[in-house]
């Protein structure tokens, strides 16, 4: 575990675990300062690999101890994501696209759709379709099914 100078001096003592994802050049569990903010995580992280992506969370924002960041990846895991309209002719992306969602695909089931999003969430999103292929369940077959119905 890495213990970053955080952006900030905190006052108190004591420190939080965070697991900082999604499009930041070293995803990966972080100890910091109790009362370091997002901005300290993500400066752990190596910083974002792209500048868009820090806008996707609040910065300036205390860590919980615990908790999980994506950068990038607006939506990752938000339960309240709506359901897909008709999944004949909507096209998911990958680094959003909820579990139930990923459920709606051709031949996508619960164990699949978490093999997807556990794998977007430990390469820090995909980037590209053909990444599909590494997970394990989906062959050529299945990726040809799949890879007109998704995108990043």
């Amino acid at each position: 575990m890495s213990r970053p100078t955080p952006l900030l001096s905190p006052t108190p003592t004591g420190e939080v675990t965070v697991h900082i994802t999604g499009k930041v050049r070293k995803p990966g569990m972080y100890t910091l300062p109790v009362g370091a903010r997002v901005a300290d995580a993500v400066k752990a992280a190596g910083g974002v690999r792209q500048p868009a992506a820090a806008s996707t969370v609040n910065l300036a924002r205390r860590l919980i101890d615990g908790e999980q960041i994506t950068v990038g990846a607006p939506g990752v895991g938000n339960p309240q994501a709506p359901p897909l309209a008709d999944p004949a002719t909507t096209v998911l992306d990958l680094n959003t696209a909820t579990p139930d969602q990923l459920e709606q695909l051709p031949g996508v089931g619960e164990v699949l759709a978490a093999r997807i999003a556990d794998f977007r969430t430990t390469h820090g999103g995909f980037t590209s379709v053909t990444q599909l292929q590494e997970i394990p369940g989906i062959g050529t077959k299945k990726y040809e099914e799949l890879k007109d119905k998704v995108r990043i």
